[in-house]
């Protein structure tokens, strides 16, 4: 069975990394900060949308700022496909 990230990157998905800053409700003046990452589909993000969905219903922490980077690790030009398979003992 083939690994689940690189299937999911040949559908078109990428990493994506979310920096959420947040403020707690206890101590409003400090800011705390989150770390996501997940492979989602640029630049719709349903997966960053659904998690902070979540967070805004669930979560008492009020989103401050959120920046969001992504990378594609996996593209077609970057595979070629092997002629032939060698197996060493």
């Amino acid at each position: 069975m083939a690994d689940r990230d690189a299937l999911v990157q040949w559908q078109g998905f990428s990493l994506t990394t979310a920096e959420i800053l947040y403020r707690l409700p206890d101590h409003p003046s400090l800011l705390q900060t989150y770390i996501w990452q997940e492979y989602d589909l640029h630049p719709l993000y349903p997966r960053l949308k659904a998690f902070l969905g979540f967070w805004t219903a669930n979560l008492d922490g009020r989103l401050f700022r959120i920046t969001v980077a992504h990378k594609a690790l996996l593209s077609p030009r970057e595979l070629r496909i092997a002629a032939a398979d060698f197996h060493l003992n």
